[in-house]
């Protein structure tokens, strides 16, 4: 039994036979099939080269299905936590870069420890934070700014990521208008019509293969792809060569300040540790003033060679043959006499320094091109406290983010295969999934929705069919990835934006509004400041758990204190709701809440009311039924209340109170102050006694309770 608790996956073993594992290997390589391209897609999307999502898609569904509780979750790169992924290490490195590699892999084994961790201490309700209606917000405006971040590929233009999303999907209109390379768009558009129409044919036809497979062929025979690498003087255009050497100039010297910042910084950290207790010393203060002029030098540079390459980009050339020479004029700008190719050519440019021997010319599409063959080495991520404390605040969200998606998925499936599910046991299975695989060079992954569903129409049994989707992406990377050499990366773009689509859900909006007005105004909050955020996915979300937060203290401090009066059925209710006459001296009043420090003080605001209302008031009556909870500081205002009441001459009475409450009374001998008399087990019984003690006493007009609403319909 331990021993199962501690390796789940021995629970496959009973009764599992040839049959089950012929179905389960169909399954995997349904699964395979859908994962390869996908998994390259959103590397893509997560700012990293096509293999790290190959990478991704090595150890992590093996191991989540080996640990998890969930037999059909299939893990591996998700779109959302990709996007997050991009959009947080995006401020720390360069897209692609070595360092942003490294940052990616870190934020893998950060996000697993979290997971791991929770789960072992059960504590995977923490993930409760995360309201309904904040997850519905984020993701409908996540959904938007992965399909949109797409844009720039599907047109073949490329552009620099602004301080916002909208302004770089602006840029990007820009550009469209500007030259769009209608082959790519082609390619795109080709893609889509693909995967939707065999979806339509039939969900069970791998559409993202298919469509992968034949765009893949049509690219290597139709020569989509065609660049040319050469030199600087290839561009017979005078002020190209001054144009490339002063970008060159501007991003080395971007590197230089870079690296000198960092020098500077860690000398200004162990500075201010020295000095800790002193306060700050002159030569922190000089730090921190070099540190803010070459950071203001660097933002001019940077902006200076945003300039630069945004100029470089727009240029548009045509080539010339001069025997095995290959030269580029400016289109529209070509001597008289040069016979050209009439096809428009442009430069790829980066944040990189280019080569001025080898500058790359495009005359077709982008493609995948070489993928590294092998499996990727076993390392041990570098752990820098540093590091790890910038990327922890997005780590915690991208955990319960990426928990959240996929215990959602593996309880849709639980409901149809009728499959037991821990919560705790998926925190450790996700958890290890990204732990294990950062040290394979796996970026952080989840569990996707769109490959489960596929897992579970192709009749996976156990976690084997995950082992076997492993197994599949293992042989890709030894062998086949040269076939993917001409996959366009147009296509990578339909295939994220289809796989995104499912993703955008507007009833949950309506949904809830519906069920409360607060939650779909938080829901639309959320969204709404998660698109002006973008690229910063953070504060969208964070706001949203605040605005939450914010909601449920706000309802926890004003719990509902409702007045109750006699139904014709002959049980209490809320006489404001059911418009109910109550009686003129006795008030029952039902606190719906716990009794805590946030909201004594209510209760005793909402009674002095009753009293105001009621000037013929002479007693009150507690119904405790909503009570589930009570701390010192609810103890010691009720204490305070019932004694107000004795001294202004008021009966006080208690229904309906828990053991646990009681338990708390007993102890603090608040129920010894009250009296053990008035102390009633249910409704009924405390309003027929009230009502007889209030109705015979002697200083009450006996006019004013001939027709009393409490008596009307309690049994005679």
């Amino acid at each position: 039994m331990v021993l199962n608790k501690i390796f789940p996956f021995l629970d496959w073993i009973k009764g599992y036979n040839l049959k089950s594992f012929q179905v389960d290997a169909l399954a995997g390589l349904t699964v395979a099939l859908v994962l390869i391209p996908q998994s390259m897609a959103y590397a893509q999307l997560a700012g990293l080269p096509v293999v790290y999502g190959l990478y991704a898609s090595f150890l992590p569904p093996m191991v989540a299905a080996m640990f998890g509780s969930s037999r059909q979750l299939a893990t591996g790169p998700v779109a959302v936590v990709s996007l997050m992924s991009a959009a947080s290490l995006q401020p720390l490195a360069t897209a692609g870069g070595p360092e942003f590699i490294a940052y990616s892999i870190l934020l893998a084994f950060i996000v697993g420890i979290f997971q791991f961790s929770l789960g072992v201490l059960r504590l995977g309700l923490v993930v409760n934070f995360l309201s309904h209606p904040v997850v519905n917000g984020f993701t409908n405006a996540g959904a938007i700014i992965i399909a949109t971040s797409q844009l720039s590929k599907f047109f073949g233009v490329s552009v620099d990521s602004a301080e916002h999303h909208y302004q770089t999907m602006i840029w990007v209109a820009q550009a469209a208008m500007d030259y769009t390379h209608w082959p790519t768009l082609c390619y795109g558009i080709g893609a889509v019509a693909i995967m939707v129409a065999l979806k339509k044919i039939n969900p069970k036809i791998p559409a993202v293969l298919v469509a992968v497979v034949i765009t893949t062929l049509i690219s290597y025979f139709s020569g989509y792809n065609n660049d040319l690498r050469v030199p600087v003087t290839a561009v017979q255009t005078p002020e190209f060569a001054g144009t490339v050497d002063e970008f060159n100039k501007t991003v080395k010297e971007i590197d230089t300040l870079a690296t000198e910042r960092m020098a500077k910084g860690k000398e200004l950290e162990k500075v201010e540790k020295e000095h800790k207790s002193h306060g700050p010393s002159l030569e922190a203060i000089g730090l921190h003033n070099d540190v803010a002029l070459l950071s203001a030098r660097m933002k001019q540079l940077e902006e200076h060679s945003a300039e630069l390459r945004s100029h470089l980009r727009k240029m548009k050339f045509e080539k010339a043959q001069q025997g095995d020479k290959a030269l580029f004029y400016v289109k529209n700008n070509i001597p008289a006499g040069v016979e050209t190719d009439h096809n428009t050519w442009r430069m790829k440019v980066s944040n990189a320094v280019l080569k001025t021997d080898s500058l790359r010319m495009m005359g077709g599409g982008e493609v995948i091109g070489k993928i590294p063959e092998g499996l990727p080495k076993l390392t041990m991520p570098k752990l820098e406290m540093s590091t790890v404390l910038k990327l922890l605040s997005t780590a915690v969200i991208i955990s319960l983010l990426g928990f959240m998606e996929a215990i959602a998925i593996a309880k849709a499936m639980a409901a149809k295969t009728g499959q037991k599910l821990d919560p705790n046991q998926e925190l450790i299975g996700q958890g290890l999934a990204n732990m294990i695989g950062a040290f394979s060079s796996s970026y952080a992954v989840s569990g996707s929705f769109s490959r489960s569903a596929v897992n579970l129409q192709a009749g996976g049994l156990t976690g084997i069919s995950s082992v076997i989707t492993s197994i599949m992406v293992v042989l890709t990377l030894l062998f086949l990835t040269p076939l993917l050499y001409h996959l366009p990366q147009a296509v990578l773009a339909a295939v994220i934006m289809m796989a995104v689509i499912g993703l955008i859900n507007t009833k949950g909006f309506v949904h809830a509004w519906h069920a409360q007005k607060h939650d779909g105004i938080i829901s639309v909050f959320t969204f709404v400041l998660t698109l002006v955020f973008a690229p910063h996915l953070d504060k969208g979300i964070m706001i949203g758990v605040g605005l939450s937060m914010a909601v449920f203290l706000y309802k926890s401090m004003r719990p509902v204190v409702a007045k109750l009066s006699m139904y014709k059925d002959g049980s209490l209710q809320s006489s404001e709701h059911h418009r109910l006459r109550g009686c003129r001296h006795i008030a029952v009043v039902r606190f719906d809440g716990a009794l805590f420090f946030a909201n004594a003080s209510y209760l005793d605001e909402q009674i002095i009311k009753f009293r105001t209302d009621m000037p013929d008031l002479r007693y009150v009556l507690l119904d405790a039924s909503g009570i589930n909870d009570i701390d010192a500081s609810g103890e010691e205002e009720l204490a305070l209340l019932v004694d107000r009441l004795h001294a202004a001459g008021f009966g006080f009475a208690v229904c309906n109170a828990k053991g646990p409450i009681l338990a708390v009374l007993d102890r603090t001998h608040l129920f010894d102050k009250i009296g053990r008399e008035n102390f009633y087990p249910d409704t009924r019984a405390a309003v027929a006694d009230i009502v007889n003690k209030v109705h015979e006493s002697p200083d009450l007009p006996s006019e004013g309770c001939k027709s009393c609403p409490l008596t009307k319909y309690l049994p005679q």
